[in-house]
């Protein structure tokens, strides 16, 4: 059973970061299913780091895309990413001290923050964009 479904609601319009949405939805969702298989922590661990990976591969990909469209509020939007960015560097150390409750905290602040920003800040973004093009 997936943490996220995946929702049109979470569409920006923008074919490149859409689909960065959606493999971030499947890798969070993955990571839930092997937390709830009691699969390793250690597996578990690899798979959330190869989200954080992901995501950080994403944010410069996403960051790019409002420079070159001149988003005014791009450095708001960087700032989110990095805040998240070290949050979840902080959180993935504790999950290696094999602390067994923090993958569950983890996975439910990613679900919460990834939801949010699709549906908040990037939403905002994809507005701006389609402005621009329209």
């Amino acid at each position: 059973m997936p943490i996220i479904d995946w929702d049109d609601k979470f569409l920006l319009g923008i074919p490149q970061l859409d689909e960065h949405h959606r493999q971030l939805v499947k890798l969070l969702n993955q990571a839930f299913d092997d937390f709830t298989a009691k699969a390793p922590l250690e597996e578990v661990g690899k798979l959330l780091e190869a989200l954080a990976d992901y995501a950080t591969y994403h944010f410069a990909a996403e960051e790019n895309w409002m420079k070159a469209n001149g988003y005014p509020r791009l450095a708001e939007h960087v700032a989110e990413h990095d805040k998240f960015s070290a949050r979840v560097t902080e959180m993935l150390r504790d999950v290696s001290a094999d602390n067994p409750t923090l993958p569950l905290e983890l996975l439910t602040f990613l679900k919460n923050w990834l939801v949010e920003h699709i549906l908040t800040t990037d939403a905002d973004y994809g507005r701006f964009f389609r402005t621009q093009t329209a």
